[in-house]
């Protein structure tokens, strides 16, 4: 018996040491990423600079950091309210779209400018609807912070639904980056290694994300039940 305990106890705490572990790697590996594009790009020095500056700054830092602040084991604000988490996590949100729409209107006056077409490969047309999705699912958040506008609906219900579309919509924005460092722009501008390796960030930070999202809820089913 006394041996049952200890082993769950040595359990426990290795659990609890690999997930803090793997919410700090996630916070590294978002700010990292993001200040080599922002390096690589050099915001300002034209116009298409604050295109993959912009978008690496709503989908890699904002949107990352926006999912971490509900992580048992990695949130910046740990000890405050969940009503409080609540409200941060939508104005990172927020700031995540604004990003995100300025960046899309910086490549679209780019390629208007030097009259090229627009939207022709697969990285823009996921990074359109990437944009498309992440605003709308900020928008449909607003009831989940003022309840009185989430009238015949269950709360619980919403917050489910929320945190599925909100997991695919992390996911796009993974993607549309990944696309993004297969772009004749990155691939001019940096050695293989040093490609894997940048691929890793986003990549390994989805995989991180993704397994939050779904630990937690698992968690609410086993409790439930």
């Amino acid at each position: 018996m006394a041996v049952n305990i200890l082993e769950s106890e040595s359990e426990a705490r290795i659990y609890g040491f690999t997930r803090r572990a793997s919410a700090v790697l996630t916070h590294f590996l978002c700010i990292v990423f993001s200040l080599f594009i922002a390096l690589m790009a050099r915001p300002g020095s034209s116009l298409f600079s604050w295109h993959p500056f912009l978008m690496t700054l709503s989908f890699s830092f904002f949107m990352t950091e926006a999912v971490l602040i509900f992580s048992p084991h990695g949130s910046l604000i740990k000890g405050f309210s969940h009503k409080i988490k609540g409200r941060v996590h939508w104005i990172l949100q927020c700031l995540c779209v604004s990003c995100a729409v300025l960046g899309l209107a910086a490549i679209f006056y780019n390629k208007h400018l030097n009259s090229k077409p627009h939207f022709t490969s697969w990285h823009g047309l996921l990074g359109l609807l990437t944009v498309c999705v992440v605003a709308l699912q900020s928008l449909v958040a607003v009831p989940l912070i003022y309840h009185s506008l989430a009238k015949g609906w269950s709360l619980a219900k919403l917050k489910r639904y929320h945190a599925a579309s909100g997991l695919i919509t992390y996911l796009l924005g993974s993607m549309s980056l990944l696309l993004g460092l297969c772009s004749a722009w990155f691939t001019a501008s940096v050695k293989d290694y040093t490609w894997y390796l940048s691929a890793l960030c986003p990549a390994l930070c989805a995989l991180m994300i993704m397994n939050q999202v779904t630990s937690a809820y698992m968690a609410k089913k086993r409790l439930k039940a």
